[in-house]
């Protein structure tokens, strides 16, 4: 069945970004406009991959998200899957996704908690360690997705995320 709303809803979401200074006339749509990468993601992630430096941009945008959940857990020096931990603990969180009331709330939170972690183990980590690992297009443009997801959800709970140019 075709949603009359779906394209509506595309043209809202993409509206704010309508800046005909950043795009040829007429020339097709940058692959983060489509995929709706997170507006506050620093610039270097977009010009790392412009240039075609796939793992470096998942890495700056893991290392933003990381510093952003710093920011507003105020959990000391803790960092990656500690202060993910942490942060976005179901028993005592220092950034509460969730109303936090009954199990499904609850179950919500702790989901969340693994995804932050899990991204900087699985995702990050590889990119920070491994001088080698190369990344194609898609993958990357998966990973800042993935991060710009987690943004949104932190933006939804109330959280404002910094952007940084």
């Amino acid at each position: 069945m075709n949603d009359p709303f779906n394209g509506f809803e595309r043209f809202c979401r993409l509206a704010h970004r309508m800046d005909q200074s950043s795009r040829e006339p007429d020339g097709p749509e940058h692959p983060f406009d489509s995929r709706n990468i997170h507006p506050g993601l620093p610039t270097v992630v977009r010009s790392l991959f412009d240039s075609g430096h796939y793992s470096q941009a998942t890495f700056e945008a893991f290392k933003f998200l990381e510093k952003e959940v710093r920011r507003h857990a105020r959990a000391g020096n803790r960092i990656g899957k500690q202060l993910m931990m942490a942060a976005f603990s179901e028993k005592e969180p220092r950034i509460a996704l969730t109303s936090m009331t009954g199990e499904s709330a609850t179950s919500e939170q702790e989901g969340y908690k693994f995804l932050f972690s899990g991204g900087l183990l699985a995702i990050r980590n590889p990119r920070g360690h491994e001088p080698d690992l190369v990344d194609n297009v898609d993958q990357c443009l998966d990973h800042i997705t993935f991060v710009s997801m987690l943004l949104r959800r932190l933006a939804a709970a109330g959280f404002h995320v910094k952007g940084i140019q």
